[in-house]
């Protein structure tokens, strides 16, 4: 008699790990518990638990994980392979033809382990596509598109891509870019959005925010977040140079990341008045920290389309703000915003075109509170409930095509 089918999630990241791919990947493999066994091979610390009894939670399995400083890239690359051989080794073991497989694209090692496992092993496989390879390498500076890297890695995406019955993408701007690759058909590629992490509801920006005090009636122009390699926190800081003269206008900038290092450097050179730097909030003080600000930006490099995940702009709808996004107009943020018209697109690193719409927004702040308030309303579509029976349901149809 055939068994029934399992769900396996093969990840580094998972709770208690606070990044946001860990909690979104918590939420997917709970919402897939309740219609399937499902096991979790976590590479987190303190993740492992046994299902419960009755089943509809997941299964943690802990698979020992080493974990360098984010600086010791070298290390990083050993300790990620180690992990993907681990990896492989657990889903071989425990996978059987009719369960469904899923990675996700951190590290870039690990979706090719899995796939490679599941494929041996006649299970059915599937990606979730966080960071696209070599695009996001390209798009950093750190590789070329004709290196050694480059190639190596568009020859295995080859292999990968074509090999999986399910490619989850969390843009819009990501299917153009796999669907270069021979073989890989748009059936089987789903975009499933991420979702916002905070209670939804309009925040007016009153004085009464605490972190409004010292400038409190000042249009603030936001900066938050994870200041990547993908992220050109630099063109918010010539933004602010151009507009140090107009005393309305006053930016707030936050975050971590190579970006965040970069800012307080400038910052430190040039000490603009018109700039504030704050150290990221604790997580129950992030609604208000969002709230304080007028409208909120995001700064992408060039050719980020497809690469950059857009998490925390939903974030920034959930209580209710204007965005301002720098990049591509067909990337997954540029066509939310525009699409909602909850803000401003413009092109990315030019310091001029995004100091003219911080410009426009605090002329018209009546105008700007309006395209707030739609924020809001727009953040109803992006609902972990939504999401996640998104996924249930193709995943379910995975399991149903291998009867």
């Amino acid at each position: 008699m055939k068994t029934a089918p399992n769900f396996i999630l093969a990840t580094e990241f998972y709770p208690p790990d606070s990044s946001t791919t860990a909690t979104y990947l918590g939420a997917i493999a709970n919402a897939i518990a309740l219609d399937m066994p499902t096991v979790v091979l976590s590479g987190t610390s303190c993740s492992a638990r046994p299902a419960a009894t009755g089943g509809n939670t997941p299964e943690i399995i802990e698979i020992a994980n080493w974990k360098p400083p984010k600086h010791a890239l070298a290390r990083r690359l050993v300790a990620s392979s180690v992990l993907a051989m681990r990896l492989f080794w657990a889903v071989y073991r425990r996978a059987k033809p009719g369960d469904v497989v899923m990675s996700v694209t951190s590290p870039f090692t690990l979706p090719y382990a899995i796939t490679l496992a599941a494929r041996l092993r006649r299970a059915r496989t599937a990606l979730l596509i966080y960071d696209l390879y070599p695009e996001a390498l390209i798009a950093a500076g750190v590789a070329r598109q004709t290196s050694l890297v480059a190639r190596a890695l568009r020859l295995a995406n080859g292999w990968l891509f074509r090999s999986l019955d399910a490619i989850f993408v969390i843009g819009r701007d990501v299917p153009p870019l796999l669907l270069r690759y021979p073989r890989v058909h748009a059936d089987n590629i789903h975009f499933v959005p991420n979702w916002t992490l905070l209670p939804i509801g309009y925040r007016a920006p009153g004085a009464g925010n605490h972190l409004r005090q010292d400038h409190p009636s000042q249009f603030l122009a936001g900066l938050c977040g994870n200041l990547g390699f993908t992220h050109a926190p630099r063109t918010v800081f010539e933004a602010a140079r151009l507009l140090q003269h107009e005393k309305s206008v006053h930016f707030v900038l936050s975050g971590w990341g190579v970006g965040w290092d970069e800012l307080k450097a400038l910052q430190a050179a040039q000490n603009l008045e018109n700039v504030t730097l704050l150290e990221p909030v604790p997580e129950d003080q992030l609604a208000e920290f969002l709230a304080a600000a007028d409208a909120w930006i995001i700064p992408y490099r060039r050719n980020v389309a497809g690469v950059s995940i857009p998490s925390r702009l939903y974030n920034f709808l959930a209580v209710g703000r204007a965005v301002i996004v720098a990049t591509e107009a067909n990337s997954e943020a540029g066509l939310a915003v525009a699409e909602e018209d909850i803000g401003w697109v413009v092109p990315p690193e030019e310091a001029g075109r995004l100091a003219q719409a911080i410009s426009e927004a605090a002329s018209d702040r009546a105008a700007t509170l309006q395209r707030g308030q739609q924020a809001a309303v727009a953040a109803l579509k992006y609902t972990e409930q939504a999401s996640t029976l998104r996924y249930r349901d193709i995943v379910r149809r995975l399991c149903e095509d291998d009867r």
